[in-house]
């Protein structure tokens, strides 16, 4: 696990362990959680420093409140929503730093649970001021980073707080950096990485990172139309980035020369309007009509596609083939999601809008692991150094 310490590696007994969590969850208008993945993600670690007789204290932000509180960004639903998942009272602090802070701090007894208010309260958090980290950092003897989801931000809950108290990982993040990790650095091979989602700008460095390591990269989505127009394709009103078509040009060119089998759609879902009562045609990927654009990849696509996974031993994919969100075009990324599914390879899915779009397939427990992270994952996929993993302690 790039050689960091984990939880295991410590003895918490009798320990206030302080535990950075990333409970950025959804909420309704109500404040009702739509979804609590990430907080039963952070289970194992919790339960495992309770049952090993540490005090735990939780840490997390919520939206973005801007360095002020914001009643509709407390943690409060997190902690009603926590304790019935643990089966015990979870205690919460009116704040994250400041006297009431630090004597509930305090007084936690092992066994006890205590979630701290929204780090984000400070604008000193996304700052990642020194004295605020300390502060943290004085509520406990050890910290654990189980938030892979923002570590890389250097934020002072995340980075800073290293710097006064040892931290280790917890279960969560020790998973991330194991599957996301070792699919960058070592992955079995023939290893297959499908890129999606709209724009090319927005993932420019994983494509370029990923060209390096991969033996076919699939790229789908919106993005697929500006390399349709880098090959002097008719891509009709199709989204593309004009300012990218160059760019799009070097990454076709960079396959190439690496020998990446490089996948692109070769018929799309067109439809005269972007709106699910659309009228719709397939058409082949050179040949949208004008005025029309391109919204999913076509059954021919899908089938080259589904060929391309065959015989894949580590697949990484991230971001959908289509809008997925309008059932009209929710077939490509259906069919990706099968495929991956069915491809008895090490998989891994990161990015918010391919996680929705497994759950909407049902295909999720079939999946070897779904990463929390969404621009941590992009950032670990590009081969950069996350600064809440550099910042643990090594081994």
């Amino acid at each position: 696990m790039l050689n960091k310490k984990s939880i295991v590696d410590i003895d918490v007994n009798g320990k206030k362990v302080f535990v950075r969590v990333d409970y950025n969850v959804p909420m309704d208008a109500e404040q009702n959680i739509t979804n609590d993945t990430r907080i039963r993600a952070t289970l194992p670690t919790v339960n495992y420093l309770l049952d090993n007789n540490a005090a735990v204290i939780l840490a997390c932000h919520v939206g973005r409140p801007k360095g002020k509180p914001v009643p509709e960004f407390s943690v409060a639903p997190i902690v009603k929503r926590l304790s019935e998942l643990l089966g015990k009272e979870v205690k919460m602090a009116p704040d994250c730093v400041g006297e009431e802070a630090s004597k509930m701090a305090a007084d936690l007894k092992p066994g006890e649970v205590l979630l701290l208010q929204n780090l984000r309260y400070h604008s000193e958090e996304e700052k990642n001021d020194p004295e605020f980290a300390k502060q943290l950092a004085s509520l406990a003897d050890i910290a654990v980073n189980d938030a892979f989801g923002v570590s890389h931000r250097a934020h002072a809950s995340v980075e800073g707080i290293t710097k006064y108290i040892p931290t280790v990982a917890g279960f969560l993040m020790e998973k991330e950096i194991k599957f996301v990790g070792q699919a960058v650095a070592n992955p079995q091979r023939p290893f297959v990485a499908i890129i999606g989602g709209a724009k090319v700008s927005d993932k420019i460095g994983v494509i370029s990172n990923l060209l390096e390591k991969v033996d076919t990269l699939i790229i789908g989505g919106g993005m697929a139309h500006t390399f349709d127009a880098a090959k002097g394709y008719k891509i009709g009103a199709s989204l593309c980035e004009p300012d990218k078509i160059d760019l799009a040009k070097e990454l076709i060119k960079k396959a190439e020369e690496k020998n990446v089998n490089l996948v692109l759609p070769v018929d799309i879902i067109a439809a005269d309007k972007f709106a699910p009562d659309a009228n719709t045609q397939i058409v082949d990927v050179k040949e949208i009509p004008e005025g029309w654009l391109g919204l999913d990849s076509g059954p021919k696509t899908s089938e080259k596609y589904v060929d391309a996974l065959k015989g894949a031993k580590t697949v990484v994919w991230n971001g959908p083939m289509g809008v997925f969100e309008m059932d009209a075009f929710a077939q490509g990324t259906k069919d990706v999601a099968q495929a991956v599914a069915d491809s008895g390879a090490t998989s891994i899915v990161g990015g918010g809008d391919s996680i929705s779009a497994l759950k909407k397939t049902g295909l999720s427990d079939k999946i070897t692991h779904i990463s929390t992270g969404g621009g941590a994952t992009l950032e670990f996929l590009e081969g950069k150094v996350l600064p809440g993993i550099a910042a643990l302690a090594d081994k």
